[in-house]
């Protein structure tokens, strides 16, 4: 564990920096080709966001409190103009819910028989609206994987009416056919395979709650993953906007074979016929009925924005944003090191745009570019979704989103990861900016793991702007066995207490992936036309319906 700063420390780290500022603000306008990231900046706020000062920045936490404070105080000192009026805070309202199972009666009833369950083991459950209590006598229907996805010609609820139902559904996507090789994006994963948007479909289809079956290779974790999210610990949800439906939850395979057996069903042989277009919802003899109740309670976090205004008169109306998330897991357990600091995890993202903003108010682009800190990433990408649901700037204005998510501390590349950036005309634009750099693009690799949908920028591609997130590559400038081991052994410390900031870390890469991050915002604030989705993604939906 860090050495703990004190407060004399904190007020002197946060002055000096502050004093920094306002000379480097004042400077005059550079070329484009000046705007180049510093290390020590990015180096001191690295060290001091993963310090125990901000105590995890955890959500609902003092450290994440803190955490705000900081980001506002040095968008200000940097010279960064507020948006949110004269705010660089914009609130996000966030539930907490814990399932209270010892003092609910919800469960499973098939052919008339309840089946025996227990929470935790068997299934898992709670609210999804942000209400603690849900009384419910719904029949089940299995929708198979509960896809609606018109570019596929692929519906599985054939219009049925499913209101006030609990909606029954497999995880993860259809699988690729001989004669459709490519359907579902082939061996990756699309979105429509990720349990977030199963739970959301049930809410668009009036479902009174919706249950996952869960299985290792569906899911791509055990079980166990599951028990820890919604059985063991609080979850987190936004509290308003567009909710869920009041019940949300899991089942084991196990657990699916007992229901679906007792009511009259072969689990087996309904999988089988959800892999065709032509399955239609199949109605369940069974129900949930009940009383589920749970803890709720609300706060209000903050996502962080300030924006260096553009330059063209009429280019100015339009913004590229920069986001990071500040969050992370903040202070946990009563014995050992109870602060997960969460160097990498994302003191490094968050510390990168503070250094990328800094330039950029020295070296003002035609378009706006705004710095945007985003909470509760780790909570389900609820800060970047309040943003998106309530934009500071018009959604249909904003031409691109690059995020930054776990940066590269190991030492300079030769490629950067751009994975995503192909569904826009970032791709090309991306390509461009690293040969300029001398860098290569990284080799696109089959996303099996949904890994585009788990980051802030998909909140906003969910909204139809161009986004995607700036990864670093693996290409080692030196020491390559060395660098190898070093990014290996990360994946030990990955939300873990030892996530911890190394004085001694080379964060060259570092800046180079902020660098290059800043570079390609710049080419897309620059150019004449803002970037587009390429024809027939699905995200480019949302951007048509904007306009």
């Amino acid at each position: 564990m860090h050495k703990i700063v004190s407060s004399l420390v904190l007020t002197a780290l946060a002055g000096s920096l502050a004093l920094a500022y306002p000379a480097q603000a004042a400077a005059p306008k550079a070329p484009a080709s000046a705007a180049t990231v510093k290390e020590a900046p990015l180096r001191a706020h690295l060290a001091f966001l993963s310090s125990d000062a901000v105590e995890g920045r955890g959500t609902g936490q003092r450290g994440g409190e803190l955490t705000v404070t900081y980001l506002e105080t040095q968008a200000a000192a940097i010279g960064l103009q507020p948006v949110n009026g004269g705010s660089f805070r914009q609130p996000v309202k966030i539930a907490g819910v814990r399932a209270l199972p010892e003092k609910s009666s919800i469960g499973l009833v098939a052919n008339g028989q309840p089946l025996p369950l227990k929470f935790g083991a068997d299934w898992v459950w709670g609210p999804g609206d942000a209400q603690a209590d849900h009384r419910l006598d719904a029949g089940l229907v299995f929708v198979g994987y509960g896809i609606n996805a018109p570019e596929e010609g692929w519906d599985d609820f054939k219009g049925q009416d499913l209101k006030g139902k609990v909606l029954v559904m497999m995880v993860n996507d259809p699988k690729p056919t001989a004669a459709e090789p490519k359907r579902f994006n082939g061996e990756g994963l699309t979105y429509y395979g990720r349990w977030t948007y199963k739970l959301e479909e049930a809410a668009r289809q009036g479902a009174a709650g919706v249950l996952l079956i869960h299985t290792d290779a569906s899911a791509s974790y055990g079980w166990s993953v599951v028990q820890n999210s919604w059985a063991n610990a609080e979850r987190f949800q936004l509290a308003e906007g567009v909710l869920g439906t009041g019940l949300q939850g899991w089942m084991t395979d196990a657990t699916a074979r007992k229901l679906f057996a007792a009511g009259g069903q072969d689990l087996d042989k309904l999988r089988a016929a959800a892999e065709n277009k032509d399955f239609r919802p199949v109605a369940l003899n069974a129900r949930v009925q009940g009383e589920a109740r749970a803890e709720v309670r609300t706060l209000n976090e903050f996502n962080v924005a300030g924006v260096v205004p553009g330059t063209d008169p009429k280019l100015k109306d339009e913004v590229v944003i920069y986001s990071a998330h500040w969050d992370h897991m903040g202070k946990q357990g009563n014995s050992g090191d109870t602060i997960f600091n969460g160097a990498v995890d994302n003191a490094s993202g968050t510390a990168a745009l503070l250094a990328m903003a800094q330039e950029a108010v020295r070296n003002p682009a035609k378009r706006s570019q705004m710095f945007l800190w985003v909470a509760a990433e780790e909570q389900g990408l609820l800060g970047s979704a309040a943003y998106a649901a309530k934009p500071l700037w018009p959604i249909e204005k904003t031409v691109a989103n690059l995020n930054l998510d776990s940066l590269n501390f190991v030492g300079l590349v030769k490629d950067v990861n751009t994975p995503g950036s192909e569904r826009t005309d970032l791709g090309e634009m991306a390509a461009a900016t690293a040969k300029e750099m001398g860098l290569s693009i990284a080799p696109r690799r089959p996303d099996l793991g949904g890994g585009y949908f788990r980051s802030d920028h998909f909140s906003f591609a969910k909204a139809g702007v161009p986004a995607f997130s700036v990864g670093a590559g693996h290409g080692w400038v030196k020491d390559v066995e060395a660098s190898n081991a070093k990014q290996k052994a990360y994946r030990e410390r990955y939300h873990q207490a030892n996530d911890e900031y190394d004085p001694g870390w080379d964060l060259a890469g570092m800046v180079q992936q902020a660098q290059f991050t800043l570079n390609l915002g710049r080419r897309v604030a620059d150019a004449p036309k803002a970037p587009q989705w390429k024809e027939g993604d699905p995200f480019g939906k949302g951007r048509t319906a904007s306009k």
